[in-house]
């Protein structure tokens, strides 16, 4: 796979990751799920927040795994094109939701509170889980 579009746009640049680099990304994706699922009933925003963040984190280790990191500013929107670009059309539903989420995110981080329900909440850490699991499968097959 190349990525071409994203290095011409300075978007990505090459990047030589250690192994505990990305190991390290993929556990604070993992603690972050843990903590969002604490968090649910207490403060949906928050948890809402931190589900993304475990997505992010996952998403960059994956591009530590594939040899680039972000560059410039707005570096999350730099990840979800990657991932989008990496998981390809059979998860395109994955990365779209992913793109939303940041989107909200970037919301509730900025602009406004007690914008997500805690149903909402729910369904924000179940994908989470599903994404960072697909993540990991895809990180481990790299490594292999």
């Amino acid at each position: 796979m190349t990525y071409e579009r994203l290095i011409k746009q300075g978007l990505i640049k090459a990047y030589d990751a250690s192994e505990k680099e990305i190991r390290s990304l993929l556990e604070i994706a993992s603690r972050d799920l843990s903590t969002a699922e604490n968090m649910v009933s207490i403060n949906p925003d928050w948890a809402y927040n931190i589900s993304y963040n475990a997505m992010l984190q996952s998403s960059r280790a994956l591009m530590l795994r594939k040899g680039f990191r972000p560059r410039g500013s707005s570096q999350h929107a730099t990840v979800v094109q990657f991932v989008k670009q990496t998981i390809g059309e059979e998860h395109r539903n994955f990365a779209a939701l992913f793109d939303q989420m940041r989107r909200k995110r970037n919301r509730l981080v900025y602009d406004v509170a007690s914008l997500v329900g805690k149903k909402e909440c729910e369904e924000a850490l179940s994908l989470a889980h599903e994404f960072v699991a697909l993540l990991n499968n895809l990180i481990n097959q790299e490594q292999s």
